[in-house]
């Protein structure tokens, strides 16, 4: 088999020791009687077998030629170090290896009888360009300075993976250009080194076997896992807490010049955000932006052509540009990042993405005021540390978002994803006022303007009465345990206090029943604590009989309200579930609402669940908003509310005790400004004129239908409050298509509502909900929905 024959390379391979001969050839001149002597035994090698001179192609001559080619490379190959040195002759570029050290095939065999070695950081498609490199240095003396350190990977007999890197030794070779080879220009060069990737650049002017090759390589291989696990480490020189450190930028561009083997080139870094598409300057000593040069941040589509986006931000891969002033003139500046390179006097420069699984984080700039000394070839070193970097800025990323996160929880709360960016934005504010030591470094006011409101409420109906009555039978259970067991103290014992505290039990008891008032409860449980409980303690030490009942009585007290909780805990309880279940759905539901169309969201628990919804394109950042979005979320709150009703009495067998509930939406026409209020630690409206919608959010659920004693609110109906004719319309048209879909009855109610303080000109729609059982279909209709039913 061919040497050629399964590799494509501007190589014509011919393995040879012609090289390594004429070293033996001087060696004959020595004066040392024993260098002559080994000299004169390889070289009667070489001429009884001058193919090892000529060179072959034939892969099956190794093991023909085996014991004369170990006989020249005895010397290399010392019997002595075999067992220590892990060595090996082969053919550069490729995994064909013929001879090596014991150590080494010592290794090969731990690895086990599956284990293919190969050179792990070496593409396939790079291996012929770096042929080319090879070239160019050997036949036109260009440096390229392509020297990536290359590894093995090969487990130990334990399975664990350790790692080789190789060390060519290169003095042995000869690459001659053939018939076939085209002459290299400076020109030829000066386009190859700004398109490494470009193979078939390459290949026209390296055509396959358009060189021949005669020799081999000498790999000398060093277990290097130590020097890897160490390399893992130094990269937390990356780590938290190094932007602040003058001397930490210093290194850092040490580091670049050591890997490039370039002194004057310099590093910056721009940030990515992905919620407006934009490169951001990074804050810290000595750090810059090159991409950015005195801007704050720019849109990433202003920084770039569209070239280079696509080149970053969607494959995610570098680019370079060798020549800035060439670049420059020959595209007539039109080119925004080769303007600003322009502009600081740069005349090359490398931009790497880092990016992990989740996106692009940021950019890696490596500058230089040289052209061609930053190009796509010596750029391929950066995929050995940007690893590294990735991890670093992860940890930096993370570290930033903590900080902005602590800020946002310092000053506001947990907030609402709809308007986190705007949080997000004046937290970063606030940072850099602090880095930069700003005198002003306050959390501005977080505002928006033009919003529409939508509020809810699915509540306990008469939840202060079933609280009292609950509270009522607690009070009257203890009571009349108390009783009985005064009773049956006073049958063996007469003591008038005893007697005195039965009789406060007793008219405790018909206050209760006849004349319950706010502080009865508050003034009944400090007399069971105070009176009742020292005397049933005195009892239980000096009437032994009646030690069990006060033991059953203390059982039934609870521990932290001193009084017996049991009606008033499946009252509590009730509540609870109905605030959780509720809330549950309402959350769930949320999400189908996001998508429709972003908007704040709000909800909290009271004796039952309220929402407050926001919408406008002041929360969106888009300019995308129409009004349709908002008839939308208004038909999606109606729904919404339905079925939250629904879920809660098809399920209301399940709760400790039956309550009702009635629910309720409060209409407001007029779009209206809202702000975070620090000290509240939430949102409200903003300014005195919109301020009549929070009053009217706080007391219509109580508020009567007009000339009568009746609440607006009632169970099993939705009740719609508004005050606008339009609104009415509006809300008629919803009704008429959920009546149409039976989510709603035919008995439809227009009210007028009782004046309020403040207030006045309320009305309400009222309607029943139409109630199904689960296994019914429960699809949500939207605006187009209802526009598509009226039109038929």
């Amino acid at each position: 088999m061919n040497i050629n024959n399964h590799i494509e390379s501007p190589l014509n391979v011919k393995v040879s020791f012609n090289k390594l001969l004429e070293k033996y050839e001087l060696l004959m001149h020595s004066d040392k009687k024993a260098v002559v002597s080994n000299a004169k035994r390889v070289l009667q090698i070489a001429e009884d077998n001058p193919i090892l001179r000529e060179g072959f192609s034939d892969l099956s001559l190794f093991e023909k030629y085996e014991d004369e080619i170990a006989g020249i490379l005895q010397d290399s190959f010392s019997p002595i170090l075999t067992q220590n040195e892990i060595k090996t002759a082969s053919i550069p570029l490729q995994d064909v290896i013929f001879n090596s050290s014991e150590r080494f095939n010592s290794i090969l065999k731990d690895a086990g009888e599956d284990f293919e070695l190969e050179i792990k950081n070496l593409p396939e498609d790079h291996n012929y360009i770096i042929a080319c490199s090879i070239i160019l240095k050997f036949c036109y003396g260009y440096d390229l300075s392509f020297k990536r350190p290359f590894f093995y990977e090969i487990p130990d007999k334990n399975g664990v993976m350790r790692y080789y890197k190789i060390l060519y030794n290169a003095d042995f070779i000869e690459i001659t250009p053939n018939e076939h080879a085209p002459n290299i220009t400076s020109e030829d060069y000066d386009q190859l080194i700004d398109n490494f990737e470009d193979l078939e650049l390459w290949k026209s002017k390296f055509p396959p076997n358009s060189y021949d090759f005669k020799g081999f390589v000498i790999s000398n291989i060093f277990d290097v896992t130590d020097d890897q696990s160490i390399s893992n480490i130094k990269s937390s020189l990356l780590g938290k807490g190094k932007r602040k450190d003058q001397a930490f930028m210093e290194d850092f561009h040490e580091i670049f010049r050591s890997l490039l083997g370039i002194k004057d080139i310099k590093v910056g870094f721009s940030i990515y955000n992905k919620d407006d598409d934009s490169f951001m300057r990074v804050y810290g000593a000595g750090m810059t932006s090159y991409l950015l040069n005195e801007l704050e941040a720019s849109y990433c589509t202003d920084a770039l052509c569209d070239w280079s986006y696509n080149r970053l931000l969607k494959e995610k891969k570098y680019f370079t540009i060798s020549n800035v002033e060439e670049v420059y003139e020959s595209r007539d500046c039109d080119v925004p990042h080769i303007k600003v390179l322009k502009e600081q006097g740069i005349q090359s420069a490398i931009f790497a993405p880092i990016a992990n699984d989740q996106g692009l984080m940021g950019i890696l700039e490596l500058v230089s005021d040289k052209p061609k000394v930053l190009n796509s070839v010596n750029a391929n070193k950066l995929v050995d540390v940007m690893p590294f970097i990735v991890s670093a800025v992860e940890r930096s990323k993370a570290e930033e978002e903590n900080l902005i996160e602590a800020v946002i929880q310092k000053e506001c709360t947990s907030i609402h994803s709809s308007v986190h960016w705007k949080f997000v934005q004046e937290a970063r504010n606030y940072i850099k006022a602090q880095y930069n030591k700003e005198e002003s470094a306050t959390f501005r006011k977080i505002a928006f303007d033009n919003v529409y409101p939508l509020f809810g409420q699915i509540d306990v109906k008469g939840s202060s009465n079933a609280r009292n009555e609950a509270t009522k039978k607690d009070l009257l259970m203890q009571l009349n345990l108390a009783e009985k067991i005064l009773d049956k103290s006073l049958e063996k014992k007469h003591l008038p206090i005893f007697e005195k505290i039965r009789f406060q039990i007793v008219k405790h008891s018909s206050d209760i029943k006849d004349n319950f008032k706010v502080d009865s409860e508050h003034a009944i449980s400090v007399f069971l604590k105070e009176e009742v409980k020292p005397a049933f303690q005195l009892i239980a030490k000096s009437q032994e009989s009646l030690k069990d009942d006060i033991e059953d009585y203390f059982k039934k007290i609870d521990e932290d309200l001193n009084v017996i909780y049991f009606y008033r805990k499946h009252y509590d309880d009730t509540v609870k579930l109905i605030n959780t279940n509720m809330s549950s759905l309402l959350d769930e539901k949320q999400i189908e609402a996001q998508k429709m169309y972003p908007h704040f969201f709000e909800r909290f628990k009271t004796d039952g669940v309220e929402h407050n919804m926001y919408i406008g394109e002041s929360i969106t950042k888009l300019d995308s908003f129409d009004v349709i979005y908002l008839y939308n979320l208004r038909l999606w709150q109606l729904q919404v509310m339905c079925e939250m009703e629904n879920a809660y009495y098809q399920n209301q067998h399940e709760y400790p005790i039956s309550l009702d509930v009635a629910s309720m939406v409060l209409v407001f026409n007029q779009p209206l400004s809202i702000r975070f209020r620090m000290d509240e630690k939430r949102f409200d409206v903003d300014g005195t004129y919109n301020a009549r919608y929070e009053v009217v959010k706080k007391r219509v659920d109580k508020a009567f239908i007009k000339g009568t004693e009746e609440r607006i609110t009632e169970k099993g109906k939705l009740t719609i409050v508004y005050s606008q004719k339009e609104d009415e319309d509006e809300y008629k048209t919803y009704i008429s298509f959920l009546q149409s879909k039976n989510v709603l009855d035919n008995d439809l109610e227009v009210l007028e509502l009782e004046d309020l303080q403040g207030v006045t000109g309320l009305k309400a729609l009222r309607v029943s909900i139409l109630y199904h059982n689960e296994n019914d279909d429960k699809n949500f209709y939207t605006y187009n929905d209802l526009m598509e039913t009226i039109k038929s």
